[in-house]
């Protein structure tokens, strides 16, 4: 049995836990963004909840990555926050786009990896 998951699995949670929990940490420096990134991250905070929401959902991802419990489950909810992260620097900040391709990269491939769990999912 191939360790290639395993270590996809526990990178992918490492990353949203860590990022998750700087939501509300701020243990790391915001970077420089553009004027119409900063504008969507300002419009987001702004809104007094949604940030916090989805943070949580990456905390709580990331942590079911890292325990391997309910692994389908987590890379569903975190589904969509990754393809926001990647169109986010696809349209608003091209510098982070590298990152967001490695991060939809290993999204992708561990849903490939756990097709079974979504097969009824998928029927017709």
């Amino acid at each position: 049995m191939s360790k290639i998951p395993m270590v996809v699995r526990y990178l992918l949670g490492v990353v949203y836990v860590v990022f998750g929990l700087n939501g509300f940490l701020h243990f790391m420096p915001n970077p420089d963004l553009p004027a119409g990134a900063k504008d969507f991250i300002v419009a987001l905070m702004n809104s007094g909840y949604l940030m916090y929401v989805v943070k949580a959902v990456e905390v709580v991802g990331g942590i079911l990555l890292l325990a391997n419990i309910y692994v389908p489950l987590a890379l569903v909810i975190i589904a969509p926050i990754t393809l926001n992260i990647f169109l986010f620097h696809l349209f608003l900040a091209m510098d982070g786009l590298p990152i967001a391709v490695v991060l939809l990269a290993m999204n992708v491939y561990l849903g490939y990896v756990n097709r079974s769990a979504f097969a009824n999912m998928l029927k017709k």
